[in-house]
């Protein structure tokens, strides 16, 4: 579905967790390693913690509403460092993202379309870009893993000093730091957060149903809706003004 005009598109901002790299198979595992790190073997630490972030320890699954899954690292780190008895959050979070970068690069898992969809793009002249409620670090780490760092023009994390989704910092500096009016932006994710940030920045929302939500719950804040990275392409011909 499309909501609104499209002006030609020239770049794409795109979200990281859940539109380039599966959500849950690649953080499921890594934050169940870091529960286990944090608790040290203190089981009612690691039910609490679980709790606060809402991680379902039977399935080993975030839930859809976890604070974990659109928020930033930082989100929970009050409460967490309260149950662990700890006076430094900077510190804890600090230890917590260190832990969370090495285990979830053991466990990435990209979306199958990632490598050829982000190199036909690249390749096809479009400014390509991320932004992400992960740190910076990581999602460099993550991305270079893959061998498509290089592809991205920017890449933004929640510490990268625009702020995080849903605040539109990140989409802004894009288009600022790539000399675009904002309408020649798309930006791409499976959030509400992603949604809002490109819309109050005046990009093109462009929602893609492969996160924890449903594109029923996407399409009311979304200019247009895709099952995936497989439908962008076909999407940007068809926003291709016809001469």
């Amino acid at each position: 579905m499309s909501t609104r005009p499209q002006t030609p598109v020239k770049a794409i901002l795109f979200d990281k967790d859940g539109t380039l790299i599966d959500f849950q198979q690649t953080w499921s595992p890594a934050f169940a390693r870091l529960l286990d790190t944090m608790a040290a073997g203190n089981a009612l630490v690691k039910t609490e913690l679980a709790r606060i972030t809402a991680f379902n320890l039977e399935t080993g699954l975030f839930e859809p509403h976890s604070p974990f899954v659109a928020g930033a690292n930082d989100a929970v780190i009050g409460e967490w460092a309260q149950v662990m008895g700890i006076a430094d959050t900077t510190a804890l979070l600090r230890e917590i993202e260190a832990h969370l970068k090495a285990f979830g690069l053991e466990s990435l898992a990209p979306f199958p379309a990632l490598e050829a969809t982000i190199r036909t793009l690249h390749d096809a002249g479009y400014i390509l870009g991320i932004a992400t409620n992960d740190t910076e670090s990581s999602a460099r780490a993550q991305m270079r893993a893959l061998g498509i760092e290089q592809c991205f023009a920017q890449i933004y994390g929640y510490d990268s000093g625009f702020g995080a989704k849903p605040a539109p910092g990140m989409v802004m500096a894009f288009q600022e730091q790539n000399g675009l009016h904002p309408q020649e932006v798309a930006m791409v994710g499976d959030s509400l957060h992603d949604m809002h940030a490109g819309r109050q920045a005046g990009a093109v929302a462009v929602a893609v149903a492969t996160g924890t939500i449903g594109a029923d719950i996407l399409a009311p804040h979304a200019d247009h809706v895709l099952t995936g990275l497989d439908d962008l392409l076909d999407w940007l011909d068809a926003m291709m003004p016809v001469h």
